[in-house]
């Protein structure tokens, strides 16, 4: 009787929608199979994080109220009288650091095992746009609780934004909405953080995940040399995909251990009148870049040193960007080594001004 319901149900479907190709897709589909096949999942990964982030972000959207005199304390509502909302509050904060940490990993194998190449250049553009969104993510809702930290850590990062030249004045009023932080600045970051990245970051995520289902999963090259008779594959469904939702049961019992056991704590709620208390600092991802300007003296040449780190580090992201076309430009990128050398050298950059930052 069930089997029976279920296929009217999927004729009913299926003479709406035609469903039989896009099934017949999904069996035909597989995945390489070879040593490097464990950087498929980082993808897959970040998704799930993201989709945990949706609807824990949701969840928290039914308590919070923007404001000055109501975030902090719709924060502390949530965490000390809504059932499990200091459990739910915890796995939004510590799944976006980890979504950020998997988008850094899944770029880097990607980089390392040149899947930007030919002809999957827009998808290599529309996974660093999905970066950019990500930080922005971070950067807008560290704000919102509405706490002393996150208030004299968006001032320095929106006073870090006002130095960019020419557009850094306009850019660092239209973040604040005034001349300082306040409950403009609050409003603008609530939204920007639930209505404007959300759906700008959807479009793209849809149109990468469009590019890696039509172009199919990278093969190495030492893979594309294989006879056809040496080559392993597996199907993407059901074989592939279970196995990404096992790597995905693992990570969130990682997120649940860590949102137990290392809860996100609240702290004492913003006083802008108050001196910038000690030991403040951006989150993890941002960083390196913060300790780069800090390290810079106060003028190089007739520029602020401030300007220059800033100046670099848009022309370091440009440059990234545009990885899949290095080989019209630098005739040296063809050399795996020296792009090898490039990834290793940037991810050592990466990890020691980090730590830096945490030591000194």
């Amino acid at each position: 009787m069930a089997a029976k319901l279920s296929s009217k149900v999927y004729a009913w479907l299926d003479e709406r929608f035609n469903l039989t190709p896009l099934i017949e897709f999904m069996r035909h589909k597989s995945v390489p199979v070879h040593k490097h096949t464990i950087w498929y999942y980082m993808g897959g990964v970040t998704l799930f994080l993201f989709i945990v982030q949706v609807t824990t972000g949701i969840l928290l959207l039914l308590y919070y109220q923007p404001g000055v005199d109501s975030a902090y304390e719709s924060v502390r509502f949530i965490m000390t009288k809504v059932h499990f909302g200091w459990l739910i509050r915890a796995v939004h904060s510590w799944s976006a650091n980890l979504m950020i940490f998997f988008i850094f990993i899944h770029m880097f194998s990607v980089f390392f095992t040149r899947a930007f190449e030919k002809p999957r250049e827009l998808t290599w553009v529309s996974g660093f746009i999905l970066l950019a969104l990500a930080l922005g993510f971070g950067f807008s809702g560290y704000l919102l609780p509405w706490n002393e930290l996150a208030f004299f850590a968006t001032k320095v990062g929106t006073d870090i934004v006002g130095a960019v030249p020419l557009i850094g004045g306009f850019l660092k009023t239209l973040l604040r909405g005034s001349e300082d932080v306040t409950g403009a600045t609050l409003t603008r970051f609530y939204g920007i953080h639930v209505a404007v990245i959300p759906a700008i970051f959807t479009v793209v995520l849809a149109l990468h995940l469009l590019f890696v289902q039509r172009q199919g999963m990278h093969e190495p090259e030492y893979v594309r040399t294989l006879p056809p008779e040496r080559k392993k594959e597996i199907p993407f469904f059901p074989n592939f995909l279970l196995r990404d939702m096992l790597l995905w049961l693992i990570v969130l019992n990682i997120l649940l251990f860590l949102a137990v056991f290392f809860p996100w704590e609240l702290g004492f709620k913003a006083d802008p009148f108050a001196p910038a208390p000690q030991g403040i600092r951006p989150e993890w991802y941002f960083m390196f870049m913060f300790q780069t300007l800090k390290f810079l003296p106060g003028h190089i040449l007739f520029l602020e040193g401030e300007v220059v780190g800033i100046l670099f580090f848009g022309f370091l992201g440009i440059i990234w960007l545009l990885v899949p076309f290095w080989e019209e430009f630098f005739p040296a990128a063809k050399n795996k080594k020296f792009m090898t050398a490039v990834g290793v050298i940037g991810i050592i950059y990466i990890g020691v001004m980090t730590a830096l930052g945490y030591l000194l």
